[in-house]
């Protein structure tokens, strides 16, 4: 994978910022993306550069196609390709549904659905140009079996599942891959949020009996993009530690 360029959405923090380390770590020059966090961004930037690889970074709010599309513009501006998207960026609005506002249902799937669609839609013909490219979404196993309190959350991440199926099938001629992966419950900051006594009965039903770790979601990523990977498209990489539904 060195020398290719990789775009990573949300990727100031998180699960994010390990893909694009992943990633420059096998030689990957990477566009950073962030939205309000410009210094966690350019500190990604720096572990990039100090690895090796070249790292860009870029303002950028997917919920907006001409935002996204900038974002590809100085993806292809600074290094003439785009070999990897991977569609990161994502929120939580929880709440009951009978609680649930227009606002916390149309915020979440404004950032984690139609921010995957804008950002896939400023990258694909590029890649459909140079006959190759990888795509991976960040869904989630709450995608897969729901969850209390994350109705908005939930549909728009098995609406990825779905998005990622449909475009695998188109790209395929243009050797384009679609994949995405499913993280169950990952140590992020969206885990630190959660009550302790909530988290041991999360952890009873996890059959290996950890949360994963940012890194682990990292190396399923990067293994859907890199030559281990290349006859693998429109597929759901789940990394739940066993609580598969």
């Amino acid at each position: 994978m060195h020398g290719k360029v990789a775009i990573v959405t949300g990727s100031s923090r998180g699960i994010g910022r390990e893909i694009a380390l992943a990633l420059a770590k096998r030689g990957v020059n990477v566009v950073l993306n962030y939205q309000k966090d410009k210094a966690s961004a350019e500190a990604v930037a720096c572990e990039i550069r100090a690895l090796g690889a070249q790292a860009e970074v870029v303002e950028a709010d997917v919920r907006h196609y001409d935002q996204a599309q900038r974002l590809a513009e100085r993806a292809m501006d600074r290094f003439g390709r785009i070999d990897v998207l991977v569609n990161n960026a994502g929120i939580t609005r929880d709440k009951t549904f009978r609680k649930m506002l227009p606002e916390h249902w149309h915020e979440v799937i404004d950032v984690n659905l139609h921010g995957v669609f804008n950002a896939t839609k400023a990258v694909i013909e590029p890649m459909c140009d140079q006959r190759s490219g990888c795509i991976v979404s960040i869904s989630s196993i709450i995608g897969e079996m729901g969850n209390a309190g994350q109705a908005n959350y939930a549909a728009s991440k098995a609406a990825i599942i779905g998005f990622t199926k449909s475009l695998a099938k188109e790209m395929a001629r243009h050797n384009v891959r679609v994949n995405a992966v499913a993280p169950g419950f990952t140590e992020t900051d969206m885990l630190v949020a959660v009550p302790d006594e909530a988290k041991e009965k999360i952890l009873t039903q996890i059959p290996l009996g950890t949360f994963a770790s940012p890194q682990d979601v990292a190396h399923g990523v990067l293994y859907l993009c890199d030559e281990s990977g290349r006859h693998i498209t429109g597929h759901v990489l789940s990394i739940n530690g066993g609580m598969y539904v």
